[in-house]
């Protein structure tokens, strides 16, 4: 068994943690929409995991992922976003992950900084993005490196309102993408509707698959359809070098998960540094 050098991927990780400018205790956004504006009752950082290409051994995008300055996991902070805090705790995520990325990223380098984003916080796409790109020319990001992916937990309600959003990105040159494809609603309905530019495929699937036919089968299929339709697939939630290794086997070559690296706050992790068994073809 042979192993994949993290030594390509050093070159990556850059600005140590006191680089970045810390949260303030109360962050204030405007929504250009509505014309007011509110003040969060917490403060929040962000931890960034890979997106790592296994062909090229390259990193394709880092996650940036909502955390508490306490080191907090996503789930605590969200408990305490009420419905009014939505639209503005959206924007701040942006702001803050696009901020952070300025400092951490390596200028001119191709890497994508992937945001999460909630599509019921998107009154008007063009007026919704106003804060992130002006977040992205303060600190020299290009525009063009930014990814927007969504995941619905309840049936989407109002899909035409989606896929204008997407259309807004799409025109604006950002890359979309349906998180945890394959579970819940996020299924072939809403990649009929809304034709992201990339799919992440649930971890529901990719758990396991070594020792699973019937996922190998349904993730073939699945990029197959890819392929097909000129999506990008990423497999995320791999921990195994067993699951790794079959979705080598089946052409995925955009891999997310522990067994690559774990999140880290403020930084950017060293993908494969504290794998012990990651197999290389």
């Amino acid at each position: 068994m042979t192993f994949i050098d993290p030594a390509p991927f050093r070159a990556a990780a850059r600005a140590p943690a006191d680089a970045i400018a810390p949260v303030e205790t109360a962050t204030r956004v405007t929504c250009g929409a509505c014309g007011t504006g509110s003040v969060l009752p917490f403060d929040f950082t962000m931890a960034f995991q890979p997106i790592v290409n296994i062909a090229t051994e390259r990193v394709w995008a880092y996650e940036a992922l909502v955390r508490g300055t306490d080191g907090a996991g996503a789930g605590a902070i969200l408990d305490r976003v009420s419905g009014d805090m939505i639209y503005g705790f959206d924007q701040a995520c942006r702001v803050r992950a696009v901020e952070m990325a300025g400092a951490l990223f390596t200028p001119g380098e191709d890497v994508k900084l992937s945001i999460n984003f909630m599509p019921n916080a998107v009154y008007e796409p063009n007026a919704c993005i106003r804060a992130t790109l002006g977040a992205a020319a303060r600190v020299g990001f290009d525009k063009r490196n930014l990814m927007f992916e969504f995941t619905e937990n309840e049936r989407m309600r109002d899909v035409p309102h989606v896929r204008r959003i997407i259309e807004a990105y799409r025109a604006q040159g950002f890359v979309t993408a349906i998180d945890d494809f394959g579970a819940g609603y996020a299924g072939l309905g809403l990649l009929a509707e809304l034709n992201p530019d990339v799919i992440k495929i649930d971890m529901a699937l990719v758990r396991g698959i070594d020792g699973s036919a019937v996922k190998r089968s349904i993730v073939a299929a699945v990029i197959a359809l890819c392929d097909e339709l000129g999506i990008i697939p990423i497999a995320e939630g791999i921990e195994t070098s067993g699951e790794l290794a079959a979705l080598r086997a089946l052409g995925v070559r955009l891999c997310q998960g522990y067994l690559i690296a774990r999140p880290a706050i403020a930084r950017l992790p060293v993908p494969f540094a504290d794998a012990a068994e990651v197999v290389h073809a």
